[in-house]
């Protein structure tokens, strides 16, 4: 994979987008409603219209191959760039890269507060580029402005929380009954090079959820984020070659999860695999990576319930559960997707939240009036729409007025179903979109049923000021986070992962860093 001069790469790019039928003379049409508004930086234009290859061993360089991936900005259906979708054999450069740049005395006998001092300085760059980081966001994926700016503010809190443990990071001495007199203690050690393959609901935060814990125990990372949406990663990367981490230590590689995410899961210079996304991939993963005992955590689906006692503010609940389920359109895999309201009070609730979702203007991420931004994706809008039109043809009611919604960009109305229940697709299988499903229950032994009827569990709520009622439920909730009066809150400092088929292992906390850490047992007899 040689490097490419600017020169070239762009007469690269250009012929790509030629062949596949891209107009060059479309793109800069897609900042004409922004332009107007003056919304967009003059550097976020020029990020997304230069030609993109992938980062490795230091270096910016683009496939040897003619094979690229076109990405949409969602709102206008047009398409912003392509990126490379790599060769198998390219893959494996970036792994050698990154086997390089862990054996590298310069990366590996780092000292931790030096590591920790790289990681500030990153944060720092995050922090200065915030609003240009933001709006590529907003372009790439579709979301809100406003999510997007709250998301950088997320993920610069874990930077810097994270970089607080690169010092922190110790074994123990333990007192053994073997015979004499011995001396045992573990050390801890980086488990080596890790892929961090992302979803496309979440692409920064996501980039750095798998990157920062995996550098502050001293491994090296190879990204690959999702084909939709590869363009905050890419961005990031540039950052963090600016604060200093030698060649090699990150690599952000981009293609399908088919072709470029399958080589990454089963090459063998790879220690240990952080997936977030789908259950169905990450079962694929899993299988993969146990074919090299690779180490493997997975953040996978999930179909979260909120359950709603009589006694709870209903004010309180009708704003939460909507928020919980129409944030971020939907796509967020701890979304409140089934709610789970007592039959005294489910009408009104009912009436709150389809009130709120019919109230929702549908716009661009970049309009200050969006209440509701685009879906990533066409094939994704299909499916979406596909799951509401099975359920409704399978008896659920619709509580809200909107339902297919026309035009270029990839919009789902925000919806809301009732009258379903758990043998329905809509109750089973996660969505993924603004779509939420109601039932009402009696007492609260049906309540716990109904919550737990799931193969997913990663999050859940509950919604009541009887706390007798909520310490009684919470250990019976099969969920790995539980929220109460509230849901989807989340912190850098506090664990983040799901039972069942929602996944295994932790993001976030203390937790995360064991997942990129191995254990070493040493004996010295001292006799």
């Amino acid at each position: 994979m040689p490097y490419l001069e600017s020169l070239e790469l762009q007469n690269h790019v250009a012929d790509s987008l030629l062949r596949h039928n891209y107009n060059l003379d479309d793109l800069p049409d897609i900042f004409t409603q922004v332009d107007r508004e003056n919304i967009l930086l003059d550097s976020v234009k020029a990020f997304i219209a230069k030609p993109k290859g992938c980062f490795i061993g230091g270096e910016w360089m683009h496939s040897d191959t003619d094979s690229v991936i076109p990405v949409y900005e969602p709102f206008t259906g047009k398409v912003l760039n392509v990126i490379p979708n790599l060769s198998v054999s390219e893959v494996d450069e970036a792994v050698v890269a990154a086997r390089k740049a862990f054996a590298n005395p310069e990366w590996r006998g780092m000292k931790p507060m030096a590591r920790q001092a790289m990681l500030l300085r990153l944060s720092d760059l995050v922090e200065e580029n915030a609003e240009q980081l933001a709006q590529i966001e907003s372009l790439d994926n579709g979301k809100s402005i406003t999510g997007a700016r709250a998301e950088l503010s997320s993920a610069i809190n874990h930077i810097r929380y994270m970089a607080g443990w690169c010092s922190k990071i110790e074994g123990k001495v333990n007192t053994v009954s073997a015979s004499g007199q011995q001396h045992a203690y573990t050390l801890k050690e980086p488990v080596g090079v890790v892929a961090g393959i992302i979803p496309w609901n979440f692409p920064l935060v996501m980039a750095v959820w798998k990157i920062i814990p995996a550098l502050v125990t001293g491994c090296t990372v190879i990204l690959k984020p999702a084909e939709q949406t590869p363009l905050s990663a890419l961005r990031l990367a540039e950052l963090i070659a600016e604060a200093g981490f030698p060649k090699g230590v990150v690599n952000v590689i981009t293609g399908t999860g088919v072709q470029v995410g399958a080589a990454l899961a089963s090459h063998p210079g790879i220690n240990k695999i952080a997936f977030t996304g789908s259950t169905a991939v990450g079962k694929s993963i899993g299988k993969s990576a146990m074919e090299n005992i690779t180490r493997v955590s997975l953040e996978l689906g999930g179909k979260s319930p909120l359950i709603v006692f009589a006694d709870a503010d209903i004010d309180k609940v009708i704003k939460g559960a909507a928020n919980a389920i129409f944030y971020n359109q939907g796509q967020v895999c701890c979304a409140g997707s089934r709610l789970y309201i007592h039959r005294d009070i489910h009408d009104k609730v009912v009436a709150g939240i389809a009130a709120i979702a019919d109230s929702l203007t549908l716009a661009s991420g970049l309009d200050a009036s969006c209440g509701m931004a685009p879906l990533v994706s066409k094939p994704h809008q299909l499916r979406v729409n596909g799951y509401i039109a099975q359920g409704l043809s399978e008896g659920a009611k619709l509580a809200t007025k909107r339902s297919i919604v026309e035009g270029d960009g990839y919009f789902v109305a925000p919806t809301v179903l009732t009258d379903t229940h758990n043998a329905m697709a809509v109750v089973r299988e996660e969505i993924f979109g603004p779509v939420l499903v109601v039932q009402a229950f009696e007492d609260e032994e049906e309540a716990l049923r109904l919550a737990n009827d799931s193969s997913y569990g990663l999050g859940a709520s509950i919604w009541s000021n009887d706390l007798t009622r909520v310490h009684r439920l919470i250990p019976q909730i099969e969920a790995g986070v539980v929220w109460v009066n509230t849901h989807n809150l989340g912190d850098p400092s506090q664990p983040f992962g799901g039972y069942k088929q929602s996944g295994i292992g932790r993001e976030q906390g203390r937790e995360q860093l064991d997942m990129f850490l191995e254990t070493k047992s040493v004996w010295i007899d001292l006799n």
